[in-house]
C-alpha cells in the first residue's frame, strides 16, 4: 500500500485521459487507469513509464462491474482512492434525424453509465473516508448549444452531467467530498482531424478564434482537485464558447 494519493482516470489510454494520468504521475501520485482493452492500457503504460504507480484495469466503463473492479483494485494495491476523474466519453455530432440506435447506445453507455457507476462507487468509498474529489469531464456545448454543431445526444448527456455535478456536490458536501466538472470547448486531441479546413472551422466555434490544448484541461483538473473550498463548479475551458452567441 502507498501513503501517496491515488487517482482513478477513466479513458486513460489516450487524449485527455492520458494527459491527466501523466500529470498526476508527474506529481508522484498513484494512478489507476481504465480503458476498454488491456492492450491499449499497456501501450499507454509504456509511454507513461511509471510501472510501480500506474495500475491498468481494463473493461467497459458502462458496466457496473468495471467500476467495482477499478475501486477494488485501487484499494487492494494502494489503500484508498482520493480522486476520481470521469473522463471517458465519445462525441458524435449530427442532425437528430441521422442518429442511429448504435449511436444512442454508445453515447448513453460511455457518457452516461460511464459516469454513473464510477461516481456511485466513488461516493460510497469517499463518503466513508470523509474526503475525496470527483471531477467530471463534460463539454462546453452542454452549457451553450451551437447551431454550427448539431449534437443533440452529446448536449443531452453532457448537459445533464453539468447539472448532476451540482446535485452530487450538494449530496456529498457533508461528507467532505468535492464534486466539480471541467467543460472543454474544442481541444486539440487525436479526436480531431488535422486537415487545414477542419482546423479553420474548429477555430470558428469560439469567440476567441482559437482552440485549446490538453494542458489547458489538465491545469483545470489539477486546480479543482487541489482546492479545498470549491465544489459544485462547472468550469468552462473553451475560449469563451459557452458565454453566448457572437
Amino acid at each position: 500500500m502507498s501513503a501517496m494519493k491515488t487517482v482513478i482516470v477513466t479513458g486513460a489510454s489516450s487524449g485527455l485521459g492520458f494527459a491527466i494520468a501523466k500529470a498526476y504521475l508527474k506529481r508522484g501520485y498513484n494512478v489507476v487507469g481504465n480503458a476498454r482493452t488491456m492492450e491499449r492500457l499497456q501501450e499507454a503504460a509504456a509511454k507513461l513509464g511509471n510501472p510501480a504507480r500506474f495500475l491498468p484495469v481494463a473493461g467497459d466503463i458502462a458496466k457496473p462491474a468495471t467500476a467495482k473492479a477499478l475501486f477494488a483494485s485501487a484499494v487492494e494495491k494502494f489503500g484508498k482512492v482520493d480522486i476520481l476523474i470521469n473522463n471517458a466519453g465519445i462525441f458524435i455530432a449530427k442532425p437528430i434525424a441521422q442518429y442511429t440506435e448504435d449511436d444512442v447506445n454508445a453515447i448513453v453507455g460511455t457518457n452516461l453509465m460511464g459516469f454513473f457507476y464510477p461516481a456511485q462507487a466513488a461516493a460510497e468509498h469517499m463518503a466513508a473516508n470523509k474526503s475525496g474529489h470527483i471531477v467530471n469531464i463534460t463539454a462546453a456545448i452542454g452549457l451553450q448549444a451551437n447551431a454550427k454543431v448539431p449534437a443533440t445526444l452529446p448536449v443531452l448527456i453532457k448537459g445533464g452531467l453539468n447539472q448532476v455535478t451540482r446535485s452530487l456536490a450538494l449530496e456529498l458536501a457533508s461528507s467532505n467530498v468535492k464534486v466539480n466538472a471541467v467543460a472543454p470547448g474544442i481541444i486539440q486531441t487525436p479526436l480531431h482531424a488535422s486537415d487545414p479546413g477542419t482546423q479553420n472551422f474548429l477555430k470558428t466555434l469560439s469567440p476567441s478564434g482559437t482552440t485549446g490544448s490538453e494542458q489547458d484541461i489538465v491545469d483545470a483538473v489539477l486546480y479543482l482537485t487541489d482546492s479545498s473550498f470549491t465544489t459544485g463548479a462547472v468550469l468552462p475551458v473553451d475560449g469563451g464558447m459557452a458565454t453566448g452567441t457572437w
